[in-house]
């Protein structure tokens, strides 16, 4: 099953919100409805920060952003790689490496030359993918990896 990758538009941003909410938000007071208007934003408002969507059968299956900023001010890096999410149904198909390698050729074409992400569990699925662990820390509480990878030299 090979995904479309596209920049995500108005008419994902629901489907996509609802995977994100899942993933990330369960038991937080963040909705589908705040999630996916930020989304929208995202999208609408810059021409750098970017939201990809994969699609299965003409379905929104996954989704990742490139932003300008993550986590807190203690990690004065830009840009990131974030939000890394696939449907559960969908998982263990490539699909989570095809975000990732059009995010990483997207940030390559806006000239970006270090890309960074942090991850609680995923480690070993962005060493795959050439991702370097850079540091360990602690975030809301749990442990955390932050990790960098070089784009361009």
């Amino acid at each position: 099953m090979s995904p479309t990758i596209v920049t995500m538009r108005k008419e994902h941003a629901k489907a996509v919100s609802l995977l994100r909410c899942a993933a990330f938000f369960e038991g937080s007071s963040r909705t589908p409805d705040q999630d996916a208007g930020e989304l929208c934003a995202l999208v609408e408002n810059d021409d750098f920060e970017t939201a990809l969507v994969a699609i299965v059968d003409g379905q929104p299956v996954g989704s990742v952003l490139l932003v300008r900023h993550e986590l807190d001010a203690a990690h004065d890096l830009t840009p990131w790689l974030a939000g890394l999410v696939v449907a559960e149904d969908h998982r263990h198909l490539g699909i989570g490496s095809a975000l990732v390698r059009a995010l990483e050729e997207r940030a390559v074409s806006l000239g970006v030359e270090t890309l960074h992400l942090y991850t609680w569990d995923a480690r070993d699925f962005y060493v795959r993918l050439g991702w370097k662990e850079v540091a360990s820390f602690v975030q809301d509480g749990e442990p955390a990896v932050l990790m960098s990878r070089k784009l361009r030299s």
